[in-house]
């Protein structure tokens, strides 16, 4: 198979759906010899925030002079992005190359097992474990774990270092429909002797992952017991162990980026305490202040300000308005949304809603984009309004700031729509 073959045998795979569980990775990676064990890997879960704090780690290790293979989701402007170094998606010979080892090793699965079909996300982790694994070993690979944790097919690699990024409500027809039950699930990437660096703000969510530490023998790192951080406006001090850092400005907006940034910094600095990498701090600091995250709160043009932000659920939306509040608060916001099917819409759409002078809603070209008019109709809005041609609304927006968000699909499609323009 060359690219674009590879590309769509692996996308025709989405026909196979989500199907929780590891026993179809564990087989095929043992057909291939287990390169998942020959990487020194750092695994990142979270219902939000992954995508930055693998970010953060990633530039810093970067600025320390070491080579950092990640594995990200979705991709926002082209399919390599999922597979990265030093934050450049790989070559598509090596797509292609990638694709042709793991794709005789799944046919022999459903020919030789009764596990069933490998799905679209576990052919892509393949492919990601053989790269680092044995293509093209890094210092270092930083693993963004995909849909939940436990039964994630991420999970079936020791990583050195474990990060938790948040607990939300998200997939919960897959997770569970309550905190507690989406801690459990994510608890489950804690390894035995493997510190867990982590961000959760439920009592109960937080005396379940303690158990589970105490089970696993784990050092637990909490943001706000372990990792202090205080704010002071866009900039925040930072305090873990005998570390203090002061006046960290980054160039990501809002609180929840300090947080992200925090955990990245403390889970940096504890592999160091161990011996796992040697690092200079200031340099540290200064990767961590200039890392960029696209569809983060990303300004993509300045006048005038158009902004985006792949939002796609509760937590995420709390951020959002939080962060447009307390910056952009002088401005008459107009937003864009769209999103995929299964979100908690009806919350979504009130809490923009509440942000938004001028509300406006689109459909984008996805398989699993909502309509329209179910989007529409979830708006209660005194200025609401269906764009049909979103690229086209963008390109001669007028207003005073426009707020693209809703779903990083969403935010994908609209970077695509720009360039091709």
């Amino acid at each position: 198979m060359n690219y674009q073959e590879s590309l769509n045998w692996i996308h025709e795979r989405t026909k196979f759906g989500i199907k929780p569980g590891v026993k179809r990775m564990e087989w095929m990676l043992e057909q291939l010899d287990h390169p998942e064990r020959k990487i020194t890997g750092v695994h990142i879960v979270g219902t939000n925030g992954k995508g930055s704090t693998l970010s953060y780690m990633r530039n810093a290790l970067n600025y320390n002079d070491y080579t950092v293979g990640t594995f990200t989701s979705p991709y926002i402007e082209v399919f390599n992005e999922r597979i990265s170094v030093n934050g450049n998606p790989i070559p598509d010979d090596d797509i292609a190359l990638l694709a042709n080892i793991v794709r005789p090793v799944s046919e022999r699965l459903m020919a030789e097992t009764d596990l069933g079909n490998s799905t679209e996300f576990e052919i892509i982790t393949m492919m990601m474990f053989v790269y680092f694994g044995n293509v093209n070993p890094v210092d270092y690979v930083l693993i963004e774990a995909g849909l939940g944790a436990t039964h994630d097919s991420t999970n079936v690699f020791s990583p050195v270092m474990t990060l938790l990024t948040s607990i939300g409500l998200d997939h919960v027809d897959i997770l569970g429909d309550t905190l507690l039950d989406i801690t459990k699930d994510k608890s489950g990437v804690i390894k035995e002797g493997i510190p867990l660096v982590f961000n959760v703000k439920d009592d109960g969510c937080r005396d379940h992952i303690y158990k589970v530490l105490d089970e696993k023998n784990a050092k637990g790192i909490e943001l706000e017991r372990d990792i202090i951080l205080s704010q002071n406006g866009e900039e925040f001090s930072f305090k873990y162990g005998r570390f203090d850092f002061d006046d960290i400005k980054l160039d990501m907006l809002g609180r929840h980026q300090q947080e992200n940034a925090s955990i990245a910094i403390a889970a940096l600095l504890e592999m160091m305490e161990r011996g796992l990498v040697k690092l200079d701090v200031n340099k540290m600091i200064q990767g961590v202040e200039s890392t960029f995250w696209t569809g983060r709160i990303e300004k993509i043009s300045n006048r005038p300000p158009i902004i985006l932000d792949g939002a796609h659920n509760n937590e995420a939306v709390d951020a959002l308005v939080e962060t447009m509040r307390e910056t952009y608060g002088d401005k008459k916001i107009t937003v864009l949304f769209s999103a995929v099917k299964g979100k908690p819409l009806d919350t979504m759409v009130y809490k923009i809603g509440m942000l938004a002078d001028t509300f406006n809603v689109t459909e984008f070209d996805f398989f699993k984009a909502e309509d329209g008019e179910i989007l529409f109709n979830a708006i209660d809005h005194p200025d609401k309004h269906f764009v049909k041609d979103y690229i086209d609304y963008i390109k001669h927006f007028d207003g005073e700031l426009l707020l693209i968000t809703g779903s990083l699909y969403f935010i994908s499609e609209v970077k695509k729509g720009l360039r091709e323009e």
